[in-house]
């Protein structure tokens, strides 16, 4: 009997060992769906991935007008001229010659010399002596001494009463207003001897880009203005005939035609 019982008692412990191996197993198992599953919802709950970033859209493509040139600027309409100094008159050296507009110089009518006012220009003259007026058209240039605004012909000095003084002190203003513009040189100087004018253009030449000898035809013989430059504006040339004024000489500005 205590065979028997040792016996049973040995079984129930194998069965024992058994049952407790089986526990673990399956408690390893339970363990181990568990993991999975944390596994699973862990995986579930990750953020995702970060979309691409969107490229910002391309800017509207610009259509460049083509260029349209500026219309030019409309220059200034001009004003009236006025000025007030010496005149003088001239007739037998320059009668029956032709004067820069072109025509016969007649020295009875009724024209005038100016060194700046285009050609054309016409003119209301008053002898501030006598208050006597006379219209007239510029038709040369002149006068090339200095001191002197205006040279007048004969016929126009008789209308203002000055032939026997030979000058008188005059005020000048355009009947119309001048336009703009225009090209301006400096006369230097005026000589009867070519040679005299040689020397001169020679000396200029050392400072001043461009300088000319113009020979003259009048009445009483040949005459050679020593030129200095072109250019664009009186003030400018009026700059010029300053600097000329140290060389010596007695500088006028004249209008180009």
């Amino acid at each position: 009997r205590k065979v028997l019982q040792g016996c049973r008692d040995e079984e129930e412990g194998r069965g024992r060992s058994v049952l407790g191996i089986r526990d673990i197993m399956r408690r390893i198992s339970l363990l181990a769906v568990v993991a999975a599953v944390a596994l699973l919802a862990a995986c579930a709950e990750k953020a995702p991935p970060a979309p691409a970033p969107e490229l910002p859209p391309a800017p509207p493509a610009v259509v460049t007008a083509p260029t349209v040139s500026a219309a030019p600027p409309t220059p200034p309409a001009g004003t009236i001229f006025r000025e007030a100094g010496i005149a003088s008159w001239y007739g037998r050296e320059l009668d029956g010659r032709t004067t820069l507009t072109g025509e016969i110089f007649d020295r009875n009518g009724l024209t005038a010399a100016h060194r700046t006012l285009p050609l054309g220009t016409v003119l209301r003259v008053t002898n501030l002596e006598n208050n006597r007026t006379v219209t007239v058209t510029v038709n040369d240039r002149g006068p090339f001494v200095h001191g002197r605004i205006l040279e007048l012909s004969r016929g126009a000095a008789g209308e203002l009463g000055f032939i026997a003084q030979g000058t008188a002190k005059v005020a000048i203003e355009t009947t119309a207003p001048v336009p703009p513009g225009g090209t301006f040189t400096v006369v230097a100087a005026v000589f009867a001897e070519e040679e005299q004018a040689r020397l001169l253009k020679e000396r200029l030449t050392q400072r001043y880009e461009v300088v000319a000898v113009v020979p003259v035809e009048t009445n009483a013989g040949r005459f050679f203005r020593v030129r200095v430059g072109n250019y664009p504006s009186e003030e400018k040339a009026e700059r010029i005939a300053a600097k000329l004024s140290f060389e010596g000489v007695e500088p006028l500005v004249l209008r180009k035609d």
